[in-house]
């Protein structure tokens, strides 16, 4: 790990980015259709109208630029998101064992994707027809906001957040938001509680282009509007008094990047269902590999979670293939016991201080 310490940001990205690149060729070859690399290039020259070297089976091209390519990116981008949304949120919070879901944006976006598959057809929703296949991204991400602004509001007062409010805020949210999920898995038909519980357990099945450009769009803005308050952050993890002295608005801060988390957390969290375990460890992996500097764990932490994330869905592929497996038990199991390994790690280091910095 020293020698890892002395190793430049930019070394670390272009390791991240080549091991990304190709895990989404390996990613986009395994299913239970087998897709060879060298089918792979001749898909992207037929087209891209250059002169394939074999001839182009049309069902793999399909399978291929239809299903398995899509998927792949959604999977590196919510990855990203989760991820970059851990990182932010334990610089907010000052508290390593944060993950997205703490504010009640992951449990929010639940419930209202819970109650558009209950009553989505019901005479309530008939007015937001016009919303199409969007219907369930945009209960999503309302249930989401609803849940993260409620528990701002309890933690906010005199125009300061309390932080320790909040977290309990977050966890009576959770809850509140949890058991209306059960609720509403407890009234619903086998076909709609099925769709619960499979959203809930996170799944990219579905993933189309229209997902993934949504997703993609939301995620850049969002990445990169956060990007300007890194030094921000870093200044909020010496606490909010001495941000303050350092001349840096600290509530404007918090309530900005919070915002910001609900909103892609929210849209990402709509399109694939609940995902845990990827935001709480990829930032303390790489804060264990080389600080807390919030200017490099926001790249990479998009760059490392996409990784993540695209290995954990071949596992959900092929574990019980031609069957496949909710990705959300994936992290869960792997998620786990990695992160246990980190707090053990941490704890006989003789680094001291929070973030390992």
């Amino acid at each position: 790990m020293n020698f890892l310490r002395s190793v430049r940001y930019i070394t670390i990205y272009r390791i991240l980015g080549l091991t990304l690149i190709f895990m989404i060729f390996l990613s986009a070859g395994v299913g239970a259709v087998h897709i060879s690399f060298r089918e792979i290039i001749d898909f992207i020259l037929d087209a891209a109208g250059g002169d394939p070297r074999s001839a182009v089976n049309p069902v793999h091209e399909g399978l291929f630029f239809q299903i398995r390519l899509p998927r792949t990116f959604l999977c590196f981008i919510v990855g990203a998101v989760l991820s970059v949304s851990g990182a932010l949120m334990q610089s907010v919070f000052r508290n390593p064992i944060v993950e997205p879901g703490l504010v009640g944006t992951s449990a929010g976006a639940a419930l209202g994707a819970s109650f558009t598959f209950v009553f989505g057809k019901a005479d309530i929703f008939a007015q937001f027809s016009f919303l199409g296949d969007l219907l369930l991204p945009v209960c999503a991400f309302s249930g989401g906001l609803i849940a993260t602004g409620i528990v701002y509001r309890f933690s906010s007062s005199f125009g300061k957040v309390n932080v320790s409010t909040m977290i309990l805020a977050g966890v009576a949210v959770n809850a509140m938001a949890a058991g209306g999920t059960g609720f509403l898995s407890y009234i619903a038909r086998d076909p709609q509680a099925r769709s619960i519980t499979f959203w809930n357990l996170g799944t990219f099945s579905g993933a189309d282009w229209k997902e993934v450009i949504i997703v993609f769009c939301v995620s850049v803005f969002c990445i990169l509007l956060v990007l300007r308050y890194s030094k921000d952050l870093n200044a909020l993890q010496l606490g909010e008094t001495e941000a303050g002295y350092l001349g840096f608005n600290a509530e404007k801060v918090k309530l900005h990047v919070i915002l910001i988390n609900t909103l892609m957390v929210s849209v990402a969290t709509a399109m694939v269902g609940v995902i845990s375990f990827v935001g709480l460890t990829v930032p303390h992996l790489l804060r264990i590999v080389k600080g807390s500097d919030s200017r490099y764990l926001i790249i990479g932490s998009a760059l490392l979670g996409g990784i993540l994330m695209i290995t954990a869905d071949m596992l959900a592929r092929v574990i019980i293939a031609p069957a496949e497996m909710p990705i959300g038990i994936i992290t869960a199991f792997v998620g786990g016991p990695v992160f246990l390994w980190l707090l053990f790690k941490n704890r006989r280091s003789d680094r001291k201080g929070g973030f390992y910095a």
